[in-house]
């Protein structure tokens, strides 16, 4: 399964590194990156493959709605043997003296056909709209489905970015047990040289218990991340990934302060979500168009050529052309009520775009504001950070020399615990709001 895997990430990234098509041990983590989960999810998650075929659908629609207009060939071969009864017909014919009455039952009569008819459309306003709306009907497919890829690559990211927070939390509670063990030792040595009690070694040894407590709680939740983002790219949940890209450090993590007007100007131009409502208010009026355009008249060429006879040697060739025009004239009133019906639809596709497009404003200034507050965050937490390591330092020193008992100590270890998870939560909200501002931008596909 880790083969296929390889094998599936090499396919879908073209240029992706030998390493990645290498062929693995079963049972390796394979390599990932967020560029190359990303690009996975956009191709071969469910959901996309799903949109894809609703595309094909609409497509096949399409094709039927052109159908219409093209020409329909068709052919009979029949050999007709009947009789008829004369007095059902109300054929009268008078009596000849001297002659026997002429039966009822008059026949049997053979006759043979065999035809080829022809009917074309010259002319059906109604069925060139029809077939103009399937192919608005086609374009809104396709941006559902880009709509589709477009929230697949927002999860794989943001799974992505969940699995190396836990990667991250993991290496903090394994450094957080190292320092543990560190503290413990330092207090039986300072209760081996008479200047501590036992108490500090028990408070010390209480801190590791706890340490290796919360490093199997990380673990676990690692595992679960690995998980989610199996699922998320679409594969086998008992796959196992390498993770290549870390949680990123520094003010910005990669965001570029954006101006929100001008973000929200990208964000209208290239959301596929608002592609495909403008695609259906677009097939909607058209639909319209076509209800509209069923009052006009059709002209359609009928024709047909045999041969007609009473049996196959005696037939004869035979011929039909016509012109035919159809005018509807009264429905019922039921194409009023169709065309009430579609302008309440392409009433709801108005609104329903114009509550889009303020969404996506809404989402974009959130995504900015989130950006903004984890660059802050990032400010805070590593200057917590830093005070935690000197808070730590000086605790240890006088500890170590005696001058206090390791309660100090204690209290300074739990403050790098939680100062350490301030920086992992600081940068894992920036690199999620980053994920957030691609998405509301409709760049969810070009994360790196």
């Amino acid at each position: 399964m880790r083969r296929q895997i390889f094998i599936l990430l090499g396919a879908a990234l073209g240029a992706a590194p030998a390493a990645l098509r290498a062929q693995a041990p079963e049972g390796a983590p394979v390599p990932l990156s967020l560029a190359q989960a990303v690009a996975v999810a956009r191709d071969t998650t469910p959901g996309v493959r799903l949109a894809a075929l609703r595309v094909e659908e609409s497509e096949a629609r399409a094709r039927q709605a052109r159908g219409a207009l093209l020409p329909t060939v068709g052919a009979t071969v029949g050999n007709l043997d009947r009789t008829f009864n004369r007095a059902s017909m109300g054929i009268e014919f008078p009596a000849i003296p001297g002659q026997a009455p002429i039966p009822d039952l008059i026949g049997p009569f053979d006759n043979f056909d065999a035809r080829l008819k022809l009917t074309q459309t010259l002319f059906d306003p109604a069925g060139f709209v029809r077939t103009r709306a399937a192919r608005e009907a086609v374009a809104g497919s396709t941006a559902e489905r880009d709509v589709a890829a477009e929230a697949a690559a927002q999860r794989a990211a943001a799974t992505y970015l969940r699995a190396t927070r836990a990667g991250a939390v993991v290496a903090a509670r394994r450094e957080d047990v190292r320092l543990a063990e560190e503290l413990v030792a330092l207090a039986r040595e300072q209760l081996a040289a008479g200047v501590s009690t036992a108490i500090d070694v028990t408070r010390a040894e209480s801190q590791r218990v706890a340490a290796v407590g919360m490093l199997r709680v990380a673990e676990n939740g690692a595992a679960q991340a690995q998980i989610e983002l199996a699922r998320a790219l679409g594969v086998d949940p008992g796959t196992r990934f390498a993770l290549s890209d870390t949680l990123p450090a520094g003010a910005d993590a990669g965001i570029a302060a954006a101006d929100a007007e001008e973000a929200t100007r990208r964000a209208l131009a290239a959301r596929p979500d608002l592609r495909s409502a403008a695609a259906l208010e677009t097939a909607a009026k058209t639909q319209r168009r076509s209800i509209h355009a069923e009052r006009l008249p059709r002209l359609d060429l009928v024709a047909d050529w045999g041969v007609n006879g009473p049996s196959v040697e005696d037939a004869i060739s035979t011929r039909q052309v016509g012109v035919q025009v159809s005018l509807p004239l009264l429905d019922g009133l039921r194409r009023e009520s169709r065309l009430a019906e579609q302008d309440a639809v392409v009433r709801e596709a108005q609104l329903r775009q114009t509550d889009l497009r303020r969404q996506i404003e809404a989402e974009v200034r959130s995504a900015l504001l989130d950006a903004e507050s984890g660059r802050e965050q990032q400010e805070v937490a590593a200057e917590r950070l830093r005070l935690a390591e000197e808070e730590l330092g000086q605790a240890r020193e006088r500890f170590a020399n005696g001058v206090a008992g390791n309660i100090e100590l204690i209290s300074a270890q739990s403050s790098l615990v939680r100062a350490r998870d301030a920086v992992i939560d600081a940068r894992y909200a920036t690199a999620q709001a980053r994920v957030s501002l691609a998405r509301a931008v409709g760049a969810a596909g070009a994360l790196r």
